[in-house]
């Protein structure tokens, strides 16, 4: 990488930690650590809750997936706004009026002790795994540049973000990302518009948008009902609607953004703020993926995207075997530059014969592309059998690193790693706050003075730190990164709102039916994601989040019809 690059990327990435911790120095209260000094305006409330869900995992994974599968994934995201909609009108409201430092306060009022410590440690469990994986994305990036072992780049940079996480607490969290949602929408606006002043001269924007529709690339929305299926219209707004309702209304990685807020109307529009430019934003990406695949189609790309795999031939037996595929594999690429710049032509002229013959050699051509793909992994799987083949995690940040212009590639490596920071110190501060607030506090140490919670608070982040850089250590056993972080959420985000749902609106259920409701519940959907690992099912697992949530409702309720219900408190609801 190239020095100027160099100095873009560390003079970013510093100046945004000096930022944080300058402006966090005077920080002498758990509430100021832990809630700040409930005074940001709602536009920093929604860069905040935006960054905190960005994470490198959304910049790394998403173009991969969007290059691989097309616009699916953008389905998604279609409940978010319904979602956050339904978290302005009913549950913002109830935390602004309790005052609480977590969601899980509430639930000791609304239902006693042990839901909400259950509830606090499921959050716990998931966010806690969640955070190794927004480590583990970025260190792939840095340990394939510096050539630095990947378990030492996890714990460089998760050394990093828990100091300055451990420095300024939940002040330090907010007022950094600002400046890192700003640099990472400037950088992705960035690679598109280059991405589109690298195609060839007579390929204009509209071609290559073209192009990637008549190759089955802009499939956005899928009305076909199917619970197999990861991303349709209604897992999205369905099972996703769940999920969102589950992360943003109860998760205090995200509930600590919000309560931050100086007023219930800046909470508010600042939820709402994020479910509209969210989407978008995620188009954006998606999109930037699309433009990837285009570019591919008129300029060489390679046989392996990690590098780190193709090395482990290099000097083996194996190499020559993968060079011979590797000349194979640019005999296809060239039949696919033939092919597209004939779906060019045809497509301007409206040839549809032209465009559907274009199409037919263009499905044999990506067949055979594939088939020698799958020869190279199951190369890559006989020099090291511990290989981790699947490579769409690569893609975009091998076009960066091999196609952007001095400084750009700077650029686009500070979004990566400013999405990592945001996200992975959201993470750690309210994986502390829950902590510290609703298991140490209310049960383990009682009635200490201020300044020995503030003390618990950065060691307990600290503590999380460590406990994401174990997870980060085995995160590669995901496929798919983006994947891997949807999927450990929802298996615990169902029942998690499930918890919350019958809080709110099914007054009559107590606190020892929503209990046992909530574990049989948590049980049921491990199982059931279990049985579609193992094959028996077939459920994506999108459908977890609703199907937890009702399971949780449904158990709840016949645990208190049964009469082991305990008191409703339905007062502070």
């Amino acid at each position: 990488m190239n020095v100027i690059d160099w100095i873009v990327m560390l003079g970013t990435l510093l100046g945004i930690v000096i930022y944080g911790v300058w402006k966090t120095r005077n920080i002498s209260s758990v509430q100021s650590y832990l809630l700040g000094d409930r005074d940001l305006p709602w536009w920093t409330i929604g860069l905040s809750i935006m960054a905190t869900q960005a994470s490198a995992v959304t910049f790394l994974s998403t173009p991969g997936q969007a290059y691989e599968d097309g616009m699916r994934f953008a389905q998604f995201y279609f409940g978010l706004p319904v979602a956050m909609v339904i978290l302005s009108i009913f549950v913002i409201p109830i935390y602004y009026r309790l005052k609480v430092y977590t969601a899980y306060e509430y639930l000791e009022g609304r239902f006693d002790r042990r839901t909400r410590t259950l509830t606090a440690i499921l959050f716990l469990l998931q966010r806690g795994l969640a955070a190794g994986i927004t480590i583990y994305a970025p260190a792939i990036i840095l340990s394939s540049i510096l050539g630095w072992s990947l378990n030492i780049t996890i714990f460089f940079i998760g050394l990093v973000v828990i100091f300055y996480t451990v420095m300024g607490g939940t002040q330090a969290v907010s007022v950094t990302q600002k400046q890192q949602m700003i640099v990472i929408l400037t950088g992705m606006f960035v690679a598109a518009i280059i991405l589109v002043y690298k195609l060839p001269e007579h390929v204009g924007f509209g071609d290559a948008v073209g192009l990637a529709g008549k190759l089955g690339k802009l499939n956005v929305v899928d009305f076909s009902f199917d619970l197999n299926n990861r991303y349709t219209f209604w897992s999205g707004m369905l099972g996703g609607v769940f999920l969102f309702l589950s992360y943003f209304g109860t998760d205090q990685s995200q509930v600590q953004r919000y309560l931050s807020g100086k007023s219930l109307t800046e909470s508010r529009l600042g939820l709402l703020f994020n479910g509209l430019l969210k989407v978008p934003m995620q188009f954006l990406v998606l999109f930037v993926g699309i433009l990837v695949f285009v570019f591919f189609q008129f300029n060489t790309r390679p046989l392996h995207f990690n590098d780190a795999n193709v090395a482990k031939l290099i000097g083996t037996p194996y190499e020559q075997t993968y060079r011979e595929y590797e000349t194979a594999y640019l005999q296809v690429q060239e039949r696919e530059l033939g092919i597209a710049e004939r779906i060019v032509a045809a497509n301007r002229s409206g040839d549809e014969a032209a465009l559907e013959a274009a199409r037919e050699d263009s499905q044999v051509a990506v067949a055979d592309g594939k088939r020698i793909r799958e020869q190279v992994e199951a190369l890559i799987l006989q020099a090291d059998p511990n290989a981790k083949t699947k490579d769409t995690d690569y893609v975009f940040i091998s076009f960066v690193i091999s196609f952007l212009p001095v400084g750009m590639v700077g650029l686009l490596l500070a979004v990566i790693f400013s999405a990592a920071m945001s996200s992975t110190s959201s993470e750690l501060n309210a994986l502390a706050t829950t902590t510290v607030i609703d298991l140490y506090r209310r049960s383990i140490v009682k009635n200490q003075t201020d300044r020995h919670y503030l003390q618990m608070s950065k060691i307990f982040t600290i503590a999380w730190g460590i406990v994401a850089l174990m997870f980060a250590v085995v995160a590669d056993l995901f496929e798919n990164l983006i994947q891997a972080v949807n999927i450990v959420g929802s298996l615990f985000y169902g029942s998690i709102l499930g918890v919350f749902v019958v809080a709110f609106f099914m007054k009559r259920v107590g606190g020892r039916a929503v209990f046992w409701g909530a574990i049989l519940g948590e049980i049921l959907v491990v199982t059931i994601f279990l049985l579609d690992y193992y094959e028996y099912l077939n459920i994506a697992y999108l459908w977890l989040n609703m199907i937890g949530c009702l399971l949780v409702m449904l158990l709840s309720w016949i645990f208190e019809k049964l009469g082991s219900g305990g008191s409703s408190r339905p007062k502070l609801a």
